[in-house]
């Protein structure tokens, strides 16, 4: 499968460390399985820049063209391939979601940590970035408490038919707040 692959792969490389000059890697402190840590890899697709008071400028004005069209069809989750390799996540399961919001979820949402994360699940087929923060959480827990490989499977082929779909939605999310 690598091989098959790897002339797709070097050319997405090289393009996109043409159009950023740098690591062509993102990486960020992600929150997995019984709220074990672990260092997350995603292909870059945004610049680093601030404004003139050195704040981070939002996401939509820092994303490249070649970064909109790798999210737009989630190739920049493909290095996330290597933390399935390595036993960190699964190819199905909740989103990985950063260390600061740990204390913000309720005991409930908690639940959501009890399996690996995955590199698509039932939030994500069930609108992603689209659903406030409750409604992806409350997916996320009723895949845990629900799962199976029937649903795993739909979850798949779902998530294989979202790239033949054009998605406009938003390729942010706003960071999760708690449930106050």
């Amino acid at each position: 499968m690598v091989l098959f692959l790897s002339p797709f792969l070097m050319v997405l490389f090289f393009s996109l460390w043409s159009f950023t000059l740098r690591n062509i890697f993102f990486t960020q402190p992600r929150i997995g399985q019984n709220e074990k840590g672990f260092l997350f890899i995603k292909l870059k697709t945004m610049h680093q820049t601030y404004n003139a008071k050195g704040i981070l400028l939002p996401d939509n004005q820092r994303v490249t063209p070649l970064g909109r069209f790798l999210r737009r069809i989630s190739l920049d989750e493909l290095p996330q391939l290597w933390h399935v390799i390595k036993g960190e996540m699964n190819l199905i399961g909740p989103r990985p979601l950063l260390p600061e919001y740990l204390p913000l979820y309720s005991e409930r949402q908690r639940k959501r940590h009890a399996l690996k994360p995955g590199i698509t699940g039932w939030a994500q087929i069930k609108g992603r970035n689209a659903l406030p923060w409750k409604d992806r959480l409350e997916l996320d827990i009723w895949y845990v408490e629900n799962r199976s490989w029937w649903l795993d499977l739909k979850i798949i082929a779902l998530t294989i038919l979202k790239f033949f779909y054009k998605n406009d939605g938003d390729l942010s999310s706003e960071k999760f707040k708690g449930n106050g």
